[in-house]
């Protein structure tokens, strides 16, 4: 099993390193146009296999893509970082034309690879790639909504001052502070309503704090996460190389589900040896289904700007 990230930096390094510690792949390429930037990462992951007992091989290259031939699965993280102050949506004027060669360039050496989207405005991005490429449709996944999730189980367990390990809850929607939908009323601690835990009003506190999960931590940081996003990374690629066919939300192209069409936007699939294997449709609320179409106005205002 061989895995490329594309782009070298904080987050992309972590997902080769979360990638690597679990020991399923067995090559991971890291390539950055930023000349050694990529080597030197893998050279430094590689200096850790002896201590954290793997035996992935890790390789870096400077913008050279033929390294990659023959990749199962690559992941794009490339792209300028969300900085303070700043929107996802802000991003799409330069992450536009660096998704787009990059998504060339990897399916140019692997005709079969799977792609997993994290560069900003995600959901905008991923349907970029269902634009400009030839790929089918379950082969090109956006990450954000996996991310969400871990962001929303962290604030309910906090909330209910118990491990995140008993908390089961799921986001969907756009991958944006506005648009994204915390399932309050879904979310369970050990199959129990959460609801029976918290009041509605600390409820409504977490799902607020989750919508702004991003924004917080590029505030507090200076730019953006990268430990949350390459573990959320990691758990969709080793879904997919192991066959595991977990159930995560992730960003996918609509067809009529949930009466929607011709965007990408956060729903629940089961990911497999075929990348994504099932779009699950969920009986959502009337409150919960306006909410989610809110959202997809969202996403298709951001995707018309592609046009210019």
């Amino acid at each position: 099993m061989k895995v490329t990230i594309v782009g070298a930096g904080a987050v992309g390094a972590s997902c080769a390193e979360y990638i690597a510690i679990k020991n399923f792949a067995s090559e991971v390429v890291l390539v950055d146009i930023k000349e050694n930037f990529a080597e030197g990462k893998a050279m430094d992951l590689m200096q850790t296999s002896s201590l954290n007992n793997f035996d992935t091989k890790i390789v870096g290259s400077t913008n050279d893509y033929s390294k990659t031939a023959g990749s199962d699965i690559a992941v794009i993280t490339s792209g300028i970082p969300r900085k303070p102050g700043m929107t996802r949506e802000e991003l799409i004027g330069i992450n536009a034309g660096i998704v787009k060669i990059v998504s060339e360039n990897l399916i140019k050496h692997s005709p079969n690879v799977i792609l997993i989207i994290v560069s900003n405005p995600m959901d905008t991005m991923t349907y970029l790639v269902h634009q400009t490429t030839n790929l089918p449709k379950n082969r090109i996944i956006g990450m954000g909504g996996a991310l969400d999730s871990a962001r929303f189980k962290y604030r309910l367990s906090e909330a209910m001052e118990c491990p995140s390990s008993d908390v089961d809850g799921m986001v969907i929607g756009g991958h944006s502070d506005k648009g994204m939908l915390p399932l309050t009323r879904l979310a369970t601690r050990n199959s129990v309503r959460v609801s029976e835990f918290i009041s509605e009003e600390r409820l409504y506190e977490v799902l607020e704090s989750t919508k702004v999960g991003g924004a917080t931590l590029t505030g507090m940081l200076g730019t953006s996460a990268w430990y949350a996003p390459g573990a959320a990374v990691s758990s969709l690629v080793h879904s997919i190389a192991c066959n595991q066919k977990k159930m995560f939300p992730c960003s996918v192209l609509l067809d009529g589900e949930y009466g929607l069409s011709d965007l990408c936007i956060g729903v629940p699939v089961i990911l497999g040896r075929n990348g994504i294997e099932k779009i699950v449709e969920l009986d959502l609320s009337d409150s919960e289904m306006e909410k989610l179409q809110e959202s997809a106005e969202g996403v298709k205002k951001t995707n018309a700007l592609l046009d210019s």
